[in-house]
């Protein structure tokens, strides 16, 4: 559906971690009016729609991507098919009635638990703002086969931690720069940079709010499977401590404290 400049511009003004669903609602406000182009009312009228009822929208988990899945060229790692996985177990979880237990009075946006995959270290989803977040990583390794010196691994990494001195037969790597983002591997052309390990970094207690802070990196390289594993093991954690609805890096600061 088309969008007029003005109510483009209105809703790029909304948060972040709402403007999908936001756009989503104000494009059906249009074809509820019989509109084929939203306007500037359509958004202003959607928004006092959603502020009304938004106890009726929170779902009590959102799980956000990046553009990964879709064919973006700096994916470190295939994404497809882990959303809708995610969703699923979440689904089965029932947060919004948990959070019903545990918020006093009506749910808002920001009670939900928040999940987002990021399908490289470019992290363009904000993983690290999230109770769990997501990074996709190739890590390289050097194998024997000859190097041609070609210095395409040292021209693409932005961290500069790949070096090939004159005197050296096969590139260096400095592996407290790297973020495995595989981009290495894929411009050499002799296959003396190549893929020892493919997963997830995991991210978890990120949050905005009045007290931001960003999630801890566990330290590990998971494979999906694993990866799995250790969200279910947090959202344990979560559902366990939770006492008024707070977020996951809330409780995870009080436990530190005690």
């Amino acid at each position: 559906m088309k969008w007029s400049k003005e109510a483009d511009q209105a809703v790029s003004r909304v948060p972040f971690f709402v403007r999908k669903r936001v756009r989503k609602k104000v494009e059906e406000e249009a074809e509820r009016t019989g509109s084929r182009m939203v306007t500037l009312d359509h958004v202003q009228n959607s928004q006092k729609r959603f502020l009304s009822e938004m106890d009726q929208e929170v779902k009590g988990f959102q799980v956000e991507t990046c553009f990964g899945p879709s064919g973006c060229p700096n994916r470190a790692v295939e994404g497809e098919g882990i959303a809708q996985e995610l969703e699923q177990g979440l689904l089965k979880r029932d947060l919004k009635t948990f959070l019903k237990e545990k918020v006093q009075g009506p749910l808002k946006i920001h009670h939900e638990f928040r999940v987002s995959i990021s399908c490289c270290p470019n992290a363009c989803s904000r993983p690290q703002i999230v109770d769990f977040g997501i990074i996709g990583v190739s890590r390289p390794k050097i194998t024997d086969e000859p190097c041609s010196q070609c210095r395409a691994c040292i021209d693409v990494c932005k961290e500069e931690a790949v070096n090939l001195e004159e005197s050296a037969e096969s590139p260096l790597i400095d592996f407290d720069k790297c973020l495995s983002c595989g981009q290495c591997i894929s411009v050499c052309p002799t296959g003396t940079l190549q893929e020892v390990s493919q997963g997830f970094r995991v991210l978890v207690g990120g949050k905005l709010g009045r007290h931001p802070q960003l999630g801890k990196d566990l330290g590990k390289i998971y494979s999906k499977e694993e990866m799995l594993q250790v969200l279910n093991q947090y959202l344990d954690l979560y559902q366990s401590r939770n006492q008024r609805g707070e977020r996951l890096g809330e409780i995870l600061k009080r436990l530190e404290d005690q």
